[in-house]
C-alpha cells in the first residue's frame, strides 16, 4: 500500500497566505492590471473569472514570480513570490501533451519533486512512496505504470494536480483545470478539489460559472481592475426563489441583466394580475453598491 502523500499542516483558518496590494502591471505601455488589491486567506477557495485579456494569467504570473512586480506589492506567507515557490504547487491550462511520447504517468508525477536534487540513477524509495501517494489522493494509483498518453483528458488533468502535490504546496494555483474537458471529468476535477480544499488553499481561474455557485467561498473579477466577493453564504449572495437552494447560470445571467427579480418581487392583484415592484433583493444591492 503506497504512503498517502502527506499535506502540510497550518496552524491558522484566518491567515492571509496571500496579500497583493497595490499592484499595476503593464507590458509595454498597456496597462494590463491596475491597482490592483486582493487578500486570499488560509483555506480558500477562490474562482478568478473575467474576460480574455482581462489579467487573470498576469495576476497569476505575477503571484507566481514568473512576471517582475512593476509597481506596488505582492507577498505570499510574508515573502516575496520568488522565495515562496516551495509553497504553491501550479497546474497550467494546457495539459494536452504529446501523446506518442513514452512516459509513464509514475514518471510525470515524479517530475513534481523540484524541491530536491534528483538523484543521478533515478529517483528515491521516499520519492516514488510521495509520488504514490499524490496518485492516491486523486484517484490514480491504479495507472502508476501507463502511459501518460492513453489517458482521457479528465484523468491526465489529475496526473498534473498529483504532480504539483508532490511538492507539499499549501496553495493551489490552477489555471482553467477543466478546459477541453467533458461534464463528467469536469465534475470530477471540481469534487477532488473540494477535498484538497480541507487541507490547502485552493485559486482556480475558470469561465465556468458553476465553480462559483458550488465550489468557491470567495470570488474575483479581473478586467484590468479588480472587484472581490465573499460567496461563502451563498443563500445571502443568490436570490434562490425559495426553491430550496436551486440556483443556476440562466438566473445568475437574469438578474445581472434586470433591474428586478421580476419573479418573487410581485404582488398578485385583485383581478389576479402580477405587477412587478422592480426592487432588487438586499443582498444583490449591496454587492452592487461594492462594485461600483
Amino acid at each position: 500500500m503506497p504512503l498517502q502523500h502527506p499535506i502540510r499542516k497550518t496552524m491558522k483558518t484566518d491567515m492571509t497566505v496571500i496579500d497583493v496590494e497595490h499592484v499595476t502591471f503593464a507590458y509595454d505601455k498597456e496597462v494590463v492590471l491596475e491597482d490592483v488589491n486582493l487578500k486570499v486567506q488560509e483555506k480558500d477557495f477562490l474562482a478568478v473569472i473575467g474576460p480574455n485579456g482581462g489579467g487573470k494569467s498576469t495576476l497569476l504570473k505575477l503571484i507566481l514570480g514568473i512576471n517582475p512586480i512593476q509597481q506596488g506589492s505582492i507577498k505570499v506567507f510574508g515573502k516575496p513570490p520568488s522565495k515562496s515557490l516551495p509553497y504553491i504547487g501550479y497546474v497550467p491550462q494546457n495539459t494536452n501533451i504529446n501523446t506518442d511520447f513514452p512516459i509513464k504517468v509514475i514518471e510525470v508525477v515524479l517530475i513534481g519533486h523540484v524541491g530536491g536534487k534528483r538523484p543521478l540513477f533515478g529517483y528515491g524509495k521516499d520519492e516514488i512512496a510521495c509520488a504514490m501517494g499524490a496518485l492516491e489522493q486523486v484517484g490514480m494509483e491504479a495507472f502508476a505504470q501507463s502511459k501518460i498518453g492513453a489517458l482521457s483528458g479528465g484523468q491526465r488533468q489529475r496526473v498534473m494536480i498529483a504532480r504539483a502535490l508532490c511538492a507539499h504546496p499549501k496553495i493551489l494555483i490552477l489555471d482553467e483545470p477543466t478546459s477541453s474537458i467533458d461534464i463528467t471529468g469536469q465534475r470530477e476535477i471540481y469534487e477532488l478539489l473540494k477535498v484538497l480544499n480541507k487541507s490547502i488553499t485552493i485559486i482556480v481561474v475558470s469561465h465556468d460559472i458553476s465553480v462559483i455557485l458550488e465550489y468557491a467561498n470567495k470570488a474575483v473579477h479581473v478586467n484590468r481592475e479588480l472587484s472581490y466577493h465573499d460567496i461563502s453564504d451563498k443563500k445571502k449572495t443568490f436570490h434562490t426563489h425559495n426553491n430550496k437552494g436551486h440556483f443556476c447560470e440562466i438566473e445568475l445571467l437574469q438578474m445581472l441583466g434586470a433591474d428586478g427579480c421580476g419573479v418573487c418581487d410581485t404582488s398578485t392583484t385583485s383581478t389576479g394580475s402580477m405587477t412587478d415592484k422592480t426592487e432588487v433583493p438586499e443582498p444583490l444591492q449591496t454587492k452592487w453598491k461594492e462594485n461600483k
